[in-house]
């Protein structure tokens, strides 16, 4: 085993096929998140170059927020300003880029089967979180958890393609600070705005279109993972819960 590189192995060649793909497009398209070299790529592992750092920390939110405005922001300006969030994009290879909707109605059947929704009527609530949550300009989703950024001495660096779909803007932002909440436990309401704040103020300087979520946006976000992450509470270093709440302010 080198020290200089890491090797992810998969079960399946389709998922590793995919994450280079997602890899690929990534560094075309969101330049501003810098991804370790990647060496090699097999049929059922890829090998990066080994970064030596540590995962997301509260306070590293604002900092990693303001790159994830970036981020979106430069890969709406580059790919997605001709994407819907609600219609599956697609790569250059013409495989499909998934939308926000399809994968995340699959995901909350699944939460209601699996009783994280404890009837259909929580169901139907999600459901219409969900679709009133589909709108604006499009940006995507790459499972921003703390374990998925390395934080090294000078940089960032943003690890695990495995999973990219289309989402609205402020959808990724939402999910690092519901898993910074699973990990550490509860931001301060105050946390919560800056990174918002310096999320919008990123995004905003690739087009003025990009730079408004707003806080009952990024709340309804929060909902939406707080079901779909309630499965992986007590792994993955999730130590807290977030509260489920079948009622939303609405998106606008």
């Amino acid at each position: 085993m080198s020290h200089t590189s890491f090797t992810k192995h998969y079960a399946e060649p389709e998922r590793a096929a995919g994450a280079v793909r997602h890899y690929r497009w990534l560094t075309a398209h969101a330049k501003p998140l810098r991804q370790p070299a990647l060496h090699t790529a097999g049929p059922r592992f890829l090998t990066f170059k080994r970064i030596e750092g540590r995962p997301v920390r509260p306070e590293d939110l604002p900092r990693v927020a303001e790159l994830l405005g970036h981020a979106h922001g430069a890969a709406w300006a580059s790919d997605l300003h001709s994407a819907s969030v609600d219609t599956p994009h697609h790569f250059e290879d013409g495989t499909q880029f998934d939308d926000y909707l399809g994968p995340r109605k699959i995901a909350l059947r699944r939460r209601h089967e699996q009783g994280y929704l404890p009837n259909k009527t929580a169901l139907h609530a999600m459901l219409g979180l969900l679709q009133a949550t589909a709108e604006g300009p499009c940006a995507f989703y790459k499972d921003s958890n703390p374990r998925n950024f390395i934080i090294t001495a000078q940089d960032i660096v943003a690890v695990d393609t495995d999973d990219l779909s289309l989402a609205p803007l402020g959808y990724d932002l939402a999910k690092l600070i519901a898993t910074l909440h699973l990990t550490y436990g509860p931001l301060t309401d105050q946390a919560v705005t800056t990174a918002l704040l310096a999320y919008n103020a990123a995004a905003r300087r690739y087009d003025a279109r990009l730079g408004t979520t707003d806080r009952g946006q990024l709340d309804s976000f929060l909902g939406l993972h707080a079901v779909l992450t309630a499965p992986y509470v007590g792994r993955n270093g999730y130590h807290y819960s977030l509260p489920l709440r079948f009622t939303h302010r609405g998106a606008s």
